[in-house]
């Protein structure tokens, strides 16, 4: 998604959120994450102003006041977190771990693929399709990306073939280097 994204040319505009809207996609992350309840207000504090960074793709990314980026989203998908912020709230998403030899694949933006999550040194948590997940690496302690699930878990294990995975966003891709929003 971010692969090509330029701060610079993919921006087209930014927008003050309405605190309706605020609250709308407020109780839409309470929703999509129940483990950010008690952290909600030190993520998206009810008195603080927000605005939506619109870009080309229809690709919408969350700013607070500050120029943190916290979440993006694409069309009518689920609201993700940017990986900056999920560095920091490691804990709210279902976790899927890939071995070692997919960590250079991932980081240059490949989605990932079912052997690489059923091999010894990954590890899976039980996740539907269309889940947004944290990608983990084997040995590393922070995610390396954030994906939504193609299959089902038990369907990555069964099947074993194809994207289990679909790369949303990873380190060092166009969102992760994109500077405070002022």
């Amino acid at each position: 998604m971010f692969k090509k994204f330029d701060e610079k040319d993919s921006i087209s505009g930014v927008q003050q959120l309405k605190s309706s809207v605020q609250k709308g996609i407020r109780s839409k992350l309470l929703e999509l994450y129940p483990h950010l309840e008690s952290y909600i207000d030190q993520i998206i504090p009810k008195k603080d102003s927000f605005r939506i960074v619109k870009c080309h793709d229809h690709i919408e990314i969350m700013v607070n006041s500050a120029g943190e980026l916290l979440f993006f989203h694409q069309r009518e998908g689920p609201w993700m977190p940017t990986l900056k912020l999920l560095h920091k709230y490691p804990f709210f998403l279902p976790i899927q771990q890939v071995d070692k030899g997919a960590i250079r694949f991932v980081l240059s933006g490949a989605n990932i693929m079912c052997p690489g999550l059923t091999s010894p040194g990954a590890q899976m948590t039980a996740a539907a399709k269309g889940t947004v997940v944290a990608v983990m690496a084997e040995g590393k302690q922070h995610a390396l990306a954030v994906g939504m699930t193609s299959l089902s878990t038990d369907d990555i294990a069964k099947i074993n073939k194809g994207v289990g995975v679909e790369n949303c966003h990873y380190l060092n891709d166009g969102l992760w280097q994109m500077k405070a929003v002022k």
